[in-house]
């Protein structure tokens, strides 16, 4: 598979990641663990070197999977975890919010290391945003962390541009990790310009819109109890009636090509820069291999412009997470 790197440290990984957490949480029922393992070794038959676990999904439970999938290849991918939120690295306890204090980031770096099977987190981000804790305490802390080998390089998750600026400072980020898609283009404005001016790698979460742009959801979808979505406003049957046009645009594309639309969605973004790598995630080995087949989908100019011509104008419906998670992520 084409390989891509994030941010000037040398971190080189797969064009298209993987994104583990619908192993464990968020959407459809997954398998048992033996079956999630499965999946993720086959990710990595196929070409797949980057995966992208954190310490929230599950708690643990997730970390836990990706580690004994991933321990008998460790040494041909690179792993993703996350640090952030307020959670009792012993026990999983959810206590509410935020918690990037470093002697918090530094517990729950060796917990992880633990659960990962391995000695060392080639990229560790910051989940979220700690308003109580200053950025560059935060970046000093993952500095540390790289100087004692336990750690390879520093991401952020739904950061905003000054406190990327200020991380940057201190020890140099190499990903960016936010919702960019179709379905969401805000990282346009102002954080892709400046991760190309730092050199930084972006990583873009939900690359299919949650599953929106793979054109298999429409309003009269019903999703399972606990997936995620039963509570997102932009996927209420009204906004997604609404949204439908963005997927038509995309399905048109796509039947030209004779690909899925999500083949479709996911070309235009690694199309948008060589630093892009998303990391659709799923449960399911059929979808897997289905999304890596974008990797070899050359979208044309006259493909590209379709797109853009559908999509740049187009007022989605509907905000992209509930309010409570808006007001955390502070975006």
């Amino acid at each position: 598979m084409e390989e891509r790197f994030l941010g000037t440290g040398g971190l080189r990984v797969s064009a298209m990641g993987f994104g583990c957490m619908s192993l464990s949480a968020a959407y459809s029922p997954p398998g048992t663990q033996g079956e999630m393992v499965a999946l993720v070794r086959e990710a990595v038959e196929k070409g797949v070197t980057f995966f992208d676990t954190a310490e929230a999904y599950g708690p643990f439970v997730n970390e836990e999977i990706v580690g004994e999938a991933l321990q008998p290849v460790r040494d041909r991918v690179v792993i993703a975890t996350k640090f952030g939120f307020d959670i009792d690295y012993v026990t999983g306890e959810r206590r509410g919010g935020t918690n990037s204090r470093p002697e918090h980031i530094r517990a729950v770096a060796d917990a992880a290391l633990k659960r990962l099977r391995t000695d060392r987190i080639d990229l560790f981000y910051q989940h979220r945003v700690d308003p109580a804790v200053p950025i560059e305490d935060v970046a000093g802390a993952v500095k540390d962390l790289i100087d004692a080998g336990k750690v390879g390089h520093f991401g952020l998750s739904e950061a905003g541009v000054e406190t990327i600026r200020r991380a940057h400072a201190v020890q140099p980020v190499a990903a960016l990790q936010s919702e960019y898609s179709l379905f969401w283009r805000e990282p346009e404005q102002e954080l892709l310009p400046l991760c190309e001016e730092l050199g930084i790698g972006f990583v873009p979460f939900s690359p299919l819109g949650a599953g929106f742009l793979t054109g298999q959801i429409d309003e009269n979808t019903v999703f399972a109890p606990g997936d995620f979505r039963n509570y997102v406003p932009r996927f209420s049957p009204a906004a997604r009636k609404a949204n439908m046009g963005l997927v038509e645009v995309v399905k048109r594309v796509a039947a030209r090509r004779a690909v899925k639309p999500a083949q479709v969605a996911l070309a235009w973004l690694l199309a948008q820069r060589t630093w892009i790598v998303p990391i659709p995630g799923t449960n399911k080995i059929a979808r897997m291999n289905e999304n890596l087949g974008a990797v070899d989908l050359v979208l044309t100019p006259e493909d590209l412009a379709e797109i853009e011509a559908g999509t740049v104008h187009f007022n989605v419906q509907g905000e992209r997470l509930p309010e409570a998670v808006l007001k955390m992520t502070g975006l």
